[in-house]
């Protein structure tokens, strides 16, 4: 069952690109974007770090924290965080656990394909770590995301 606004999200979120265990905790008192993404270095993906790069200040004068979530390796978002200068935590969540638990992993589809992949997604969380908004596939917008998640 896929997380829903109203929902109190899982304590442990994963581990991140150095290795480090990630909690809700480690947020307390902020607001947590948590933003699922397909793949590292894509335009899309990168279009969308990007818009929360640049827009990190304004997010967190506003209260929030971002935090990105991929199936890619811990490696892959180093180069990744490295390569385009993100000042933000990436969840390397290889074997889709918490993607499984927020509803994103699912069927897609691509020149009638089908496979499992992420669904770009984010979660607004408030500070008590309950969901308040889900920004789904359909609505984000990639090069103005920072934008967006401040104008929501």
């Amino acid at each position: 069952m896929a997380i829903q606004i109203g929902d109190k999200v899982p304590e442990i979120l994963g581990t991140d690109q150095n290795g480090n265990e990630i909690r809700v905790s480690d947020y307390k008192g902020k607001k947590l974007v948590l933003y699922f993404y397909p793949k590292d270095n894509t335009s899309g993906c990168t279009a969308q770090a990007c818009s929360l790069r640049d827009g990190y200040e304004e997010l967190q004068a506003a209260g929030y924290e971002v935090v990105g979530v991929s199936k890619d390796s811990a490696k892959s978002h180093q180069g990744f965080i490295s390569k385009q200068e993100l000042p933000f935590t990436l969840i390397a969540d290889t074997d889709t656990t918490l993607q499984q638990t927020f509803g994103v992993w699912a069927e897609k589809s691509m020149y009638g394909r089908k496979y499992m992949g992420t669904n770009r997604t984010t979660f607004i969380i408030n500070e008590e770590g309950i969901v308040e908004k889900i920004i789904t596939p359909k609505e984000v917008k990639t090069k103005d995301h920072a934008n967006q998640i401040l104008n929501n």
